[in-house]
């Protein structure tokens, strides 16, 4: 495959997942402010922003809607939603032969849907004027539709590497979103463990797990009973919850072994190495060795690995040298 041809399959499915992320998050935080106290609304949109990076010109003045408008249409911050479909959608037409005319007329209709002039100020105007419901059904309808380019990928599209390099974006960045949520979410939820939870904690817990479409799969699992631990166990280390950092990273190490295997890459061992060496530290590790270090420290290491992970795929499969290339 051209490594033009990979590197746009690979960062289309990158800014879709990460709009589908935000998009999700901004819809939980705004359906929890009816139940929030002032105090408890500053410290959860400000963990908002932190689990998505602390996108650079974007602060917390106090105003919720002003937040998720810029975080929406904001263009010049590069992670809003509007610039994430943007970007997949100019991706995707480098590529339109490479893909099906199903994922390109979803792809296209979502950018045309939230490209519209009226579209932002119209946002707006009602979230200001008639509360949340109309931003949140703008927010939903994003999500569907990226949820329905997904199927639509999956059902229509040839499953050879275009599709695994697919796999692999949607993977590393859902790994990568999923430890910067848990990361901030750490002080409040396992900062400290001898607190008693009160009422606004467990609506805490709850919009952790909904941030991450993991509440009613954590009730079949766990039954009601929210805990840190178990919520935290369920979001790092369960092997069947697509949204788990631990399913993302057997995935991601699944495609990327599936196109190693198309391509012939005799380089590939360090890039064998690095994804395998993430999956055993997830899949060896009990919840509470993990509790019992710098909790922090260890996310931040599973978005440094993560971050490898891309780089020597780049050095691999994009941006390489005739001379690598011809060595195989």
């Amino acid at each position: 495959m051209l490594s033009r041809v990979a590197d746009s399959l690979y960062w289309m499915s990158r800014y879709l997942e990460r709009a589908e992320h935000t998009t999700r998050l901004l819809d939980v935080n705004l359906n929890l402010m009816l139940d929030e106290s002032p105090i408890s609304a500053e410290r959860r949109w400000q963990r908002v922003l932190q689990a998505l990076g602390k996108p650079k010109n974007i602060e917390w003045t106090g105003e919720p809607y002003a937040l998720t408008q810029a975080l929406t249409f904001d263009t010049e911050n590069k992670a809003s939603i509007l610039s994430c479909i943007i970007a997949a959608r100019e991706n995707s037409r480098h590529v339109r032969e490479q893909i099906s005319t199903e994922q390109w007329h979803r792809l296209n209709s979502l950018y045309l849907q939230v490209t519209r002039p009226e579209m932002q100020h119209r946002t707006q105007s009602e979230a200001l004027g008639a509360g949340m419901t109309q931003p949140s059904e703008f927010l939903q309808s994003v999500m569907e539709a990226v949820h329905q380019f997904q199927g639509v990928t999956d059902s229509t599209m040839n499953h050879g590497e275009g599709w695994q390099f697919i796999q692999v974006g949607r993977y590393i960045e859902r790994a990568c979103a999923t430890a910067l949520l848990l990361q901030a979410y750490h002080i409040d939820l396992w900062g400290h463990p001898e607190r008693v939870a009160d009422g606004n904690e467990y609506l805490d817990w709850m919009g952790l797990l909904r941030s991450a479409t993991a509440f009613e799969a954590y009730c079949k699992v766990y039954t009601a009973d929210l805990t840190p631990d178990q919520i935290f166990e369920f979001l790092l280390l369960d092997e069947e919850f697509p949204h788990s950092v631990r399913f993302s990273i057997d995935s991601l190490l699944c495609a990327l072994e599936k196109i190693q295997g198309d391509s012939g890459k005799s380089r590939a061992e360090g890039l064998r190495r690095l994804s395998g060496r993430l999956q055993s530290s997830l899949s060896y590790s009990s919840v509470d060795e993990i509790l019992s270090l710098d909790v922090l420290a260890y996310l931040s290491n599973i978005q440094a690995q993560c971050r490898a992970i891309h780089e020597t795929i780049y050095e691999l499969y994009v941006d390489y040298s005739i001379q690598a290339a011809l060595a195989g």
